[in-house]
């Protein structure tokens, strides 16, 4: 019966890493929420230039849709979280401006 023990040690040993697996590092979280923030940013910021040039690309307004999109997944960073959501909200403004908020 030893190999019987031995199997159930196994599984648990399995299950333990399959579940070690979706657990998922807070630190991994800020950094992503932290790059979405300033994927968002340059986004706003090349909608700026695009506006005071006088030649707003259409590419600018899918960015900025893209990028309201990966703002809603929080960091678990209340503060961060906070700034994040700050900057949400100015891109959802600019794209109801533009009348670009839809997904197309």
């Amino acid at each position: 019966m030893p190999s019987g023990a031995s199997g159930v040690r196994t599984v648990a040993g399995i299950d333990a890493l399959i579940a070690l697996q979706g657990v998922e590092d807070p630190t991994e979280r800020r950094r992503r929420s932290v790059t979405r923030g300033r994927q968002a940013l340059d986004a706003l910021e090349e909608l700026k230039l695009g506006v005071l040039g006088g030649g707003l690309d259409n590419s600018v307004l899918q960015r900025l849709r893209t990028a309201a999109a990966g703002l809603k997944e929080l960091s678990g960073d209340r503060n961060l979280d906070a700034v994040i959501s700050e900057i949400e909200l100015r891109v959802e403004v600019e794209l109801a401006k533009f009348g670009a908020g839809q997904t197309r």
